[in-house]
């Protein structure tokens, strides 16, 4: 047996050895969280439970995002809800501190658990794989603070297995590039601004609308810094003229492309980052 047919075998009998109630899934729509919904959903039916998808509007994501979670859920045949909050405010992370990523978990996971109590359900489980286990992830410390458990995690499952067994299940978002909250886009202590990660998601959606796959812009005061593959830069410069008169509509005065290429988490390589990690 492989390692991919291990991990996945290790996966469900979790799922059927934890579902033996009816359970909520942080649903963000993608890949990881369809893929533990999808999972969870099948234990959960042998049993006669129930998964309930519980999904966050959010001012940090792309609000084509709502949309897709809506549809996802409606295919998947989950009881969805929406909770719409204000964490910029609630969490307190309006200039994007360094443990943003803490204080914004901990305030929407905190919010669900008590979704989760009004409805008499214990267990809640999100999407965090393998691979988050391994990067700056101080939201992790706040899911366990919270109680909240990650069978994907838990099963070794990195986010190639979670692609590959959410191909089979013929996910509509199995290749979906991820998509990480907009306040990324941002270094840390400075100002979060509803605009301009309105004018963020704009662009990013502008070039994956050329052709782009794995895209960040990331904003530096008047200068957007635009990663992507390294294979796909002469695709950008062949639309240069249109990408900088786009960009420069929403906002933007300087428009450069990072020769470094698309990596996630590129604002976390900082040194003074390093020196003040949680």
């Amino acid at each position: 047996m492989n390692h991919w047919n291990h991990r996945q075998n290790c996966l469900l009998t979790i799922l059927e050895e934890k579902i033996d109630q009816d359970c909520i899934i942080a649903f963000s729509g993608g890949v990881d969280s369809a893929l533990l919904a999808q999972a969870a959903s099948l234990c959960a039916q042998q049993k006669g439970h129930r998964v309930h998808a519980v999904t966050f509007q959010t001012a940090l994501h792309p609000l084509r995002d709502l949309e897709l979670t809506q549809t996802l859920a409606q295919e998947l045949g989950l009881s969805h809800q929406v909770i719409e909050v204000d964490e910029l405010r609630q969490a307190k992370i309006e200039n994007n501190p360094k443990n943003r990523c803490y204080l914004c978990k901990k305030y929407l996971f905190t919010q669900l658990r008590s979704k989760a109590q009004s409805m008499g359900i214990s267990l809640i489980m999100d999407g965090t794989n393998a691979d988050d286990l391994q990067a700056y992830r101080p939201g992790i410390q706040a899911l366990r603070e919270l109680d909240i458990f990650s069978p994907l995690a838990e099963a070794g499952m990195t986010k190639e297995d979670v692609r590959a067994m959410a191909a089979t299940y013929k996910l509509r978002v199995a290749a979906r590039p991820s998509t990480p909250c907009l306040a990324t886009r941002f270094p840390y202590n400075t100002p979060l601004c509803a605009a301009q990660m309105r004018a963020v998601e704009q662009g990013e959606a502008l070039l994956r609308s050329l052709g782009m796959h794995n895209i960040r812009l990331r904003v530096h005061g008047d200068i957007v810094r635009i990663e992507i593959d390294p294979e796909a830069f002469p695709l950008l410069t062949s639309h240069r003229e249109e990408i900088v008169a786009q960009l420069k509509l929403l906002g933007f005065t300087y428009i450069t492309l990072d020769l470094e290429g698309f990596r996630s988490g590129s604002m976390d390589s900082s040194p003074r980052l390093e020196e003040n990690t949680i």
